[in-house]
């Protein structure tokens, strides 16, 4: 077991000083990686990934966080290319070309067509001197010392290395961009993290609109006031004044709490049995602080304000896992 503990770990510590020499060598090419980029998209054009082998597999990746953060971005298979797909390659795109080697010749074969589109071509490799080199307009050099493969064959420090590049391009890029959390939200709405990100505290609670919203005046009885929660199938009831400032929250818990000890409870007035003072949250707050309020007070039912302190909903923890939000 302690050899194949060494053995993973010595991998790792190869690929870990591929990247260290990787991060030596970045220069202002970059810069001029990402200022061509950011050109390219702010005139309405895209960034084209292209690569053979693992260096498309890849490719893929990286197209797909360039996506998934603002950067308009796509793969483009070199075979496939010379089949119809150039098709996808506009005046303004940029193309990105992977090879390691710099001399795999399906990849080289689309370059003239590239240069004929006037597309700017990025060659990311790790032979500055090799002919997709010699051919690109911008370098990425990516030398690394060795593969992490016994043989010096497999493309591992060198797919780890480049993969790295094309994340810190992405991440450059969404900082150049301004691109915000709010904006990854957009571009995830079906995932929990748009979810949380994009959806609001008015858009999951119960309102007057959805009928399952119970208000009652303070002198309501508790009586009415449980008729009117059975009606509504709603655990609970906020009380508030005749400007709809919130004054408390009556819940069924309430009711069995106090039920026990009082016989005559149901003709009583609902505040004097109502939780003053409870917990609330702004209708204009991020959903997701439900969830922490939920968590940290041990409470079901949180009372929705708006800036001006009146009630206008309340959210029930039941209704979350309806939103994919527990």
């Amino acid at each position: 077991m302690n050899l194949i503990l060494e053995k993973a770990k010595n991998v790792i510590d190869i690929e870990i000083q591929g990247l260290q020499r990787v991060k030596e060598q970045l220069n202002a090419d970059f810069e001029k990686l990402v200022t061509a980029c950011k050109t390219s998209l702010d005139n309405g054009g895209k960034i084209i990934i292209t690569g053979v082998g693992k260096s498309g597999h890849i490719g893929h990746k990286i197209a797909s966080t360039l996506a998934s953060t603002g950067s308009h971005a796509t793969f483009l298979h070199p075979v496939e290319a010379m089949h119809g797909d150039l098709g996808i390659m506009q005046r303004n795109d940029i193309l990105l070309a992977l090879s390691y080697s710099g001399e795999t010749e399906e990849l080289l074969t689309i370059l003239p067509s590239a240069k004929r589109l006037d597309v700017p071509i990025v060659a990311i490799t790790g032979y500055t001197d090799s002919k997709l080199a010699k051919y690109a307009d911008i370098v990425i050099a990516m030398p690394i010392h060795k593969e992490a493969c016994p043989f010096n064959l497999a493309p591992t420090t060198s797919t780890t290395a480049l993969l790295v590049i094309g994340d810190a391009l992405a991440m450059t890029l969404l900082d150049q961009r301004g691109f915000t959390k709010e904006d990854f939200g957009y571009l995830h709405p079906g995932g929990a993290i748009g979810r949380a990100i994009t959806l609001r505290v008015s858009d999951i609670m119960r309102s007057e609109q959805t009928h399952q919203l119970v208000m009652v005046g303070p002198n309501t009885t508790v009586k009415d006031t449980i008729l009117q929660m059975t009606g509504a199938r709603s655990g609970s009831a906020i009380v508030i004044d005749e400007n709809k400032a919130m004054l408390g929250i009556f819940t069924d818990g309430d009711f069995r709490r106090c039920s026990c000890n009082v016989s005559t409870i149901l003709e009583k007035p609902v505040s004097e049995y109502m939780t003053k003072n409870p917990i609330s949250i702004y209708s204009d707050q991020l959903a997701v602080s439900v969830l922490k309020l939920i968590e940290t007070k041990k409470i079901d039912d949180i009372v929705v304000v708006d800036r001006k302190g009146r009630a206008i909903g309340l959210v029930d923890s039941q209704d979350l896992p309806g939103f994919k939000l527990m």
